[in-house]
């Protein structure tokens, strides 16, 4: 199916943060803003929400499996609401959280810590909202 940016953003955000309430949901929005706008590095060479979604092994909600089992949990699942439209409205509107810098990437460490580099020496610790911990690029990013 062809989903629009828009729609494509409000699945990720559902998918990926539907449980981490309305700042957890924008966290997770603003990082794939910042991916599509980045104009250096890896991500520098995706223009939309369509690339940067779709990247291979980035959203285990765009895989439809993972480790070769059905991924229940994919954005194709997903029953969207108000909340999650409007939150992807916003990030492409230009908003972003002003506490989230400039992340590039989240995860969940099911943990309370958060590793202080993810995914390796590129990104640096930022913030943690909820159950994600958030990493801005290092200097390092810049060669990837």
């Amino acid at each position: 199916m062809a989903y629009s940016d828009l729609e494509l953003l409000a699945r990720i955000v559902k998918c990926e943060a539907g449980g981490e309430g309305e700042n957890g949901m924008k966290a997770v929005a603003s990082v794939v803003m910042n991916r599509v706008n980045v104009t250096y590095g890896e991500y520098g060479r995706f223009n939309t929400v369509r690339e940067v979604v779709f990247q291979p092994r980035q959203f285990t909600c765009a895989m439809e499996t993972v480790r070769g089992r059905y991924n229940s949990q994919n954005i194709y699942n997903m029953a969207l609401e108000q909340v999650n439209w409007d939150i992807a409205e916003w990030a492409m509107a230009g908003n972003r959280l002003t506490n989230l810098g400039i992340a590039l990437w989240f995860f969940n460490p099911f943990s309370p810590n958060c590793r202080n580099n993810f995914p390796s020496r590129v990104g640096e610790f930022v913030i943690r909202i909820g159950d994600h911990c958030f990493y801005n690029p290092t200097d390092a990013y810049a060669d990837t």
